[in-house]
Formats: C-alpha cells, structure tokens, sequence
C-alpha cells in the first residue's frame, strides 16, 4: 500500500470492525474505506458529538457498523455508544454505517445521497 495512514489504518483495524454477528476487516479500496466484503463505509453529516443520528427506519435503510462488546479503539478508530445501547465504530468520532442498497462489493450509491452522506476518505 502506497499510503502509509491507509497501510496503518488496515493494519490497527483489520481485527477491529464488525457488522451485526460477523467480523469485519477494514481496507482502502479506490480511495474510500470498505469492510472485508468490499462494502463501502459511510458518515452521516447529522451525526454530531459522537452521537448517531441515524436510528429506527434510517438504520434499517443506513445500517450501523457494529462492534462487539469486547471490541478496543485504536487511533482514528473509536466507539460510540447508540441511543439503544448497542456500541457502533466510528472514524475520527464520525459514526460508520453501510448502505442497503449498495448491491456488491465497490458500490458507492450512497455517496452524497441527499448531501449528507458520504463515503469515508482516510
């Protein structure tokens, strides 16, 4: 990898990431980070303070990258704690989510969907 913050990034959270039940690795495919299915991650301009914005019928449409309860942040990667208690990663305090209608792996549609989600750039 060319980009040594991306090399690191993969690196400190490839054991890190998970979504629902499985464990997920996390690496920069064409510019943008992505789970080990080669989903891509996305923030949410709403989200505020470590906090998500995005519940109920917007998590189901955005779902949150989970992690498990004995999960540890390490750098840019942290935690945050969602209004029903389940713990979601999060990049540089920005909450990570996928998107329901990215159909396979490097689908980016919901890059800037309604300005105001985007694709996360390390």
């Amino acid at each position: 990898m060319r980009n040594p913050i991306a090399a690191a990034l993969v690196l400190t959270s490839a054991a890190l990431f998970s979504a629902g039940a499985h464990a997920q690795a996390v690496k920069t495919q064409d510019g943008v980070l992505v789970n080990s299915a080669g989903m891509t991650l996305y923030t949410f301009d709403k989200d505020a303070g470590g906090k998500s914005a995005c519940n109920d019928q917007c998590a189901k449409i955005w779902p949150p990258v989970t992690a498990a309860a004995d999960a540890k942040a390490s750098g840019d990667l942290t935690i945050i704690t969602r209004d029903d208690g389940s713990k979601q990663w999060a990049y540089k305090g920005k909450p990570l989510y996928l998107f329901s209608k990215d159909a396979k792996a490097g689908d980016k549609t919901g890059d800037n969907f309604k300005d105001v989600w985007h694709t996360v750039k390390p």
